[in-house]
This record gives C-alpha cells, structure tokens and sequence, in this order.
C-alpha cells in the first residue's frame, strides 16, 4: 500500500473504534498490534528523500559543526594570505625606496667623478698649455735671438 492508504485506513480505525464511554476527549478503543503494523508500513513506504531529510536532521549538528570548521579555515587561510601579501608590499615598498636610494647615490658619484675629471683633464690642459706656452716663448726667444745675430752679420 502507498503511504496515503495507510493514512486514512489509520484515520477509518479511529473513525470507527468503539468510544470509551464517560471520556470528555472521546477516548476509543483500538488493536494496537494493528496500529504498529500500519506504522511500520508507512516507515517501510516512506519515499528515500524523506528518510534522507530524516538523516540530514540527525547529522545537523554535524554538518553545522563542521560547515563552521571550514569557515573558520577559510578565514585564517585568507588572513594568512592577507599577511603575506601585505609583507610582500612592504617588501616591495622596502626594495623600491633602497633602490631609489642606490640611483641617487649612483648619480650623485657619477657627477662626483664627471667634476674631478673634468678638474683633473682641464688642470692637465691648462698646464700642458703653459709648458707649450714656455716653449714657445722660448723658441721665439731663440729665433729673435738667431734673427738679431744674422743681421748683424
């Protein structure tokens, strides 16, 4: 029999149970063997999704407890996450300003070194200059000199 063929064959026994007599809620009389039977009937036609649903109300604080481990899991791995990423940036951060650190520092020598051999080339010239400037007050001096003498002669 189907589950709601058992309902109302329970419904007709108590319809048609014998009333037990001076009860103010209509007690009646009815054979309980019967009455465990159709029961154990109706468990045994119950449809699967509703045994399932049965089970899923047992395992409730199961599945609660664990649905709450998990989102408690899923929260510290993204708090990790969000630590690691934020140490990462601020390594980056870190990095970045050592970096710009080394260039200006870089650029800085650089031009250190570009004025102290421009000072350097531009005292080697000036004095290369003077010395060519000697020597060729010299030569003049010597030519004048070698001039006047061949005059005279």
């Amino acid at each position: 029999m189907r589950v709601d063929e058992l309902l109302l064959e329970l419904q007709d026994m108590v319809n048609n149970a014998k009333a037990i007599p001076m009860t103010k809620d209509k007690k009646v009389i009815i054979s309980g063997d019967r009455i465990f039977d159709i029961i154990d009937e109706i468990e045994d036609n119950m449809p699967s999704e509703v045994r399932q649903a049965k089970d899923v109300v047992a395992d409730r604080e199961q599945i609660l407890a664990e649905a709450r481990r998990n989102k408690d899991e899923i929260i510290r791995q993204a708090e990790e996450r969000r630590k690691v990423m934020v140490s990462q940036s601020e390594i980056v951060k870190a990095a970045e300003a050592q970096a710009k650190e080394i260039i200006a520092s870089a650029k800085k020598k650089s031009m250190e070194m570009q004025k102290a051999t421009n000072d350097y080339v531009d005292n080697m010239m000036r004095e290369a200059e003077e010395c060519l400037l000697k020597k060729a007050n010299s030569i003049k001096k010597t030519r004048q000199s070698f001039k006047d003498r061949t005059q005279k002669q």
